[in-house]
């Protein structure tokens, strides 16, 4: 399923919105306190916004699509704790307009794993 995924994966990397941009910019290349990212990462049967493997932290940032989405997202928040990952869910608006506080709080969730 994996090889099903990838060319999705890929080409939502190229349309990212706007605040999974800002983010991505301070995750990408190890620029976050030494920690790994990728992003648009497949993960069984689903796509990660963003996953750090090294602490099984997975961050999802939401747009408003998501508000008619919230059975999908707690399914895939389950599946995604049962595999050991923390989900840490984002709106758009609050990685735009309060990035530092979106920073400190996926710090902390890091460091605690």
């Amino acid at each position: 399923m994996y090889q099903r995924l990838l060319p999705r994966a890929k080409r939502m990397r190229h349309m990212a919105t706007d605040a999974e941009a800002l983010l991505w910019r301070q995750l990408r290349a190890h620029r976050f306190a030494g920690f790994k990212f990728k992003r648009q990462q497949p993960l069984e049967p689903f796509i990660a916004d963003f996953v750090c493997f090294a602490s099984r932290v997975v961050i999802e940032v939401d747009g408003g699509q998501h508000g008619d989405a919230v059975a999908y997202d707690e399914r895939r928040t389950r599946w995604l704790a049962t595999q050991g990952f923390m989900v840490l869910r984002f709106w758009n608006d609050e990685v735009l307009l309060k990035t530092s506080l979106v920073l400190d709080a996926i710090c902390f969730a890091l460091h605690e794993r």
